[in-house]
């Protein structure tokens, strides 16, 4: 914490980045503004662009040079090397990396660092129109999410399951943006719902 608050960084792609919504309605930008109603005040850094896969964010991330230490480090990361089909080795081999730089950036202490699931796109709207296999996506970003999930625990890393939430798109059209694919405000909303209480009470305990 710095003289003027807390410092929250972001890394990702797409889906923290908020690609399709507003500023205001990206997940990080939510999470801090709802932080801020309970006295304590957070600036979010985001280091995330659309489209990036794991090796992508690892060069964004050289190229933002981000400086730590950050209060609250969050990595969500797996979607594009999923969908261009990507060796799962590939994935598991740069998350592990990326987490490492995460509890890094958090000075070392990976209790300040959370790991977010992977959102499942296979019943979006371009999932369809790109006549997409829905049940192999799906199956395929369990896999990825088992694995970010097992080496989170292994580094006692906090790991958010948002990936039930992001299914139920396929039955409320709203939680899906004007673009076909990406998370609607109203999803990152949800999102922010589940990850809210471990964020608040990790800021409250220092």
């Amino acid at each position: 914490m710095n003289k003027d608050g807390y410092v929250f960084l972001a890394l990702g792609d797409s889906y923290t980045i908020g690609e399709s919504v507003d500023i205001k309605e990206r997940w990080p930008v939510q999470l801090a503004h709802r932080l801020r109603d309970d006295s304590i005040k957070v600036d979010p850094v985001i280091v995330a662009t659309t489209g990036w896969t794991t090796d992508e964010l690892i060069s964004g991330i050289v190229k933002s040079d981000a400086q730590g230490p950050y209060d609250m480090v969050s990595l969500l990361i797996g979607v594009n090397n999923q969908y261009r089909g990507y060796p799962v080795d590939q994935y598991e081999k740069e998350f592990k990396q990326l987490l490492d730089q995460a509890i890094e950036f958090a000075d070392g202490n990976p209790y300040h660092v959370m790991v977010v699931s992977i959102p499942d796109y296979g019943m979006t709207p371009f999932a369809k129109k790109k006549l997409l296999d829905a049940d192999k996506i799906s199956k395929e970003l369990d896999n990825y999410n088992a694995i970010a999930e097992k080496i989170s625990k292994l580094r006692d890393v906090k790991f958010i399951n948002i990936t039930p939430t992001s299914r139920g798109a396929a039955d409320d059209p709203s939680l899906i943006a004007s673009d076909g694919l990406h998370p609607s405000g109203k999803m990152y909303t949800l999102w922010v719902d589940q990850m809210y209480d471990h964020v608040l009470n990790n800021l409250r305990s220092r």
